[in-house]
């Protein structure tokens, strides 16, 4: 059950008095956002007066604030009581991993104890997203960036080319579709705010292929068809269902099914948010970037983009 909201008030109130002078305290508060007045007193006590100007934020304002306060002063205490907040997936992204057309790349763990992958083989047919991610997870603008450093090409041809590349590691139709939905009816509407929809990325791995283990596999998920990073917390997988996932062949298995869905319920376990559409529904009928539309807009709307 989520904590009283005055326990984040507090800590917000407490970290930033407990790190700033008092003659300091109305340019930080202003700093971060807050509404002051310029012949506002703080000298009685710097909490208190920090408290009250908290204190007219919604929940949703105050996590924003409670994120910014926390990145700024590193302050563990309030990284504590604001995990109790904002749920969603601890710790960092190490390793972003995607959009692989060809072979299978081949991984070594290069330290253990760091957790730090080096590609040795097929390195030239996946893509590895190699900058921090942060609060505000991971947006278009930050990958066409990097892809712009990564290619030295001017930054328009930069998004047409990252936009093909991203493309052409999806294998089935109705993920086209879902990518090209996306791109299309977001790309302007949000412009600088788009969240990246990034496709085919590692989330396990085994360095054998299927071939090797004679159809066995030891890892029933290695890749996820879409990944979305709100936050460095808020996570976002979309799976596409075509019919392998639930038949072997031509014949429904009750077996691939409760695989898959075994495998869902440990990620949203680990705070991943997990959304499926079957192929037929995007396919079958010409509603389907309707659809699509639809449910990015509901999505945006839960998580406060739009």
């Amino acid at each position: 059950m989520k904590p009283p909201l005055k326990e984040l008030q507090y800590a917000v109130a407490e970290t930033i008095a407990g790190e700033e002078k008092a003659y300091d305290i109305l340019n930080m508060c202003k700093f971060f956002g807050l509404s002051v007045e310029d012949d506002d007193n703080p000298w009685g006590s710097k909490r208190l007066y920090v408290l009250g100007l908290v204190k007219a934020h919604t929940e949703s304002d105050l996590i924003d604030l409670a994120m910014k306060v926390s990145d700024y002063y590193q302050s563990d205490h309030l990284k504590a009581v604001l995990s109790r907040f904002i749920g969603g997936v601890s710790g960092d992204v190490k390793n972003l991993i995607f959009a692989a057309n060809g072979p299978k790349p081949d991984l070594v763990l290069a330290d253990a104890m760091h957790n730090v992958v080096d590609i040795v083989a097929n390195a030239e047919y996946c893509l590895v997203y190699d900058k921090p991610i942060t609060n505000k997870g991971l947006l278009w603008r930050d990958l066409v960036f990097w892809w712009k450093e990564k290619s030295g090409c001017e930054e328009s041809q930069a998004e047409h080319n990252l936009y093909l590349r991203l493309k052409d590691s999806l294998d089935s139709e109705v993920e086209k579709l879902l990518f090209f939905t996306y791109y299309k009816d977001f790309k302007d509407m949000l412009g600088e705010k788009l969240p990246a929809l990034v496709p085919q990325v590692y989330m396990h791995y085994d360095p054998k292929t299927l071939r090797e283990l004679q159809g066995k596999r030891r890892i029933p998920r290695e890749r996820m068809d879409f990944l979305m990073l709100f936050s460095d917390r808020n996570r976002i997988v979309l799976e596409v269902d075509g019919k392998h996932h639930y038949a072997k062949g031509d014949v429904a298995s009750p077996q691939e099914y409760a695989r898959m869905v075994a495998e869902d319920r440990k990620l949203r376990l680990r705070g991943y948010e997990i959304y499926r559409f079957g192929g037929y529904e995007l396919l079958a009928t010409d509603d389907g970037q309707k659809l699509l539309n639809a449910f990015f807009t509901s999505l945006f709307d839960k998580h406060g983009i739009l």
